[in-house]
């Protein structure tokens, strides 16, 4: 049976997912955004199969967040570099941080989040753009924005339409 393709979907998430939806891409993700480059690097820390990972490897570069870069001739070597999109993608592995020492990580954790400059611990935070303030997460939901289709809207009605049967006090989109 062949997957189903969501590279069309109108959901960012979908979309995203279609990109990096497999725990073996999101973990090389994380390891290049952390400065491994090249196949061997990649194969040390994850303990991947090569054929697996010249599979990821090559979906990564297909879907635009990394980059192949040549840096051997003889024999024909590369390194795969974040292209802006895989730099964007860190927010999402600094979120998997938070989130997975939160919940998964009754040792305490083995990773944490900190500014480089200063090495201060770090949460990742909602902005409101207009205002430039934090707002916390529980507080944010998602809308409809202005390409959606009548489909998304009557996804999102039917999600609110639920939110407020459990709690009317919700009932903000």
């Amino acid at each position: 049976m062949q997957r189903k393709s969501l590279v069309n979907a109108e959901c960012p998430v979908a979309r995203g997912l279609e990109r990096v939806g497999e725990w073996w891409s999101i973990l090389i993700m994380r390891d290049a955004l952390q400065g491994l480059r090249r196949f061997d690097e990649f194969s040390q820390s994850l303990d991947i199969a090569p054929n697996m990972l010249t599979r990821r490897l090559n979906t990564l570069v297909e879907g635009g967040l990394l980059e192949r870069r040549r840096y051997s001739e003889r024999p024909p070597r590369f390194e795969y570099v974040p292209t802006p999109a895989g730099e964007d993608f860190r927010i999402v592995i600094m979120a998997f941080v938070g989130w997975g020492n939160r919940h998964f990580a009754p040792e305490g954790e083995s990773l944490q989040m900190v500014d480089a400059a200063t090495a201060r611990p770090v949460a990742v935070a909602v902005v409101d753009v207009a205002q430039g303030a934090i707002v916390p997460m529980e507080q944010c939901r998602v809308r409809a924005g202005p390409a959606a289709s009548e489909g998304m809207l009557e996804r999102l009605a039917l999600i609110h339409t639920k939110r407020s049967e459990i709690d009317p006090s919700s009932c903000t989109a």
